[in-house]
C-alpha cells in the first residue's frame, strides 16, 4: 500500500477553481454528461451534473486528476 503524503501533493499545480466554472471530467456520469458546474470551493469541490442535476462533493486532488478541461465562468465587470 502506498501512502500519499502532503509533501507529494505540494509539488502539484493547484488549479484555480471558481464558483460557476464548468469542468469537463474524463469519464461520463451515468446520465451520459461529462460537464459539471462548480457550486462550492474549499478543500472539497462541490459539483453539479449538467445533465441530471446530481450534486456531489469530491476532494480537490481527485477533481484535478479527473479533469479534462475547465471553462471559466463569465465574470461581471462593474463599470464606475
Amino acid at each position: 500500500m502506498i501512502l500519499v503524503t502532503e509533501s507529494v501533493r505540494k509539488d502539484r499545480l493547484v488549479v484555480p477553481f471558481a464558483v460557476g466554472d464548468t469542468v469537463v471530467l474524463r469519464k461520463p456520469h451515468p446520465c451520459g454528461s461529462r460537464a459539471w458546474e462548480v457550486h462550492r470551493i474549499g478543500a472539497d469541490i462541490g459539483l453539479t451534473c449538467s445533465g441530471c442535476g446530481r450534486r456531489v462533493m469530491l476532494d480537490r486532488f481527485l477533481v484535478q486528476r479527473r479533469m479534462k478541461s475547465r471553462v471559466p465562468a463569465e465574470r461581471e465587470i462593474s463599470g464606475g
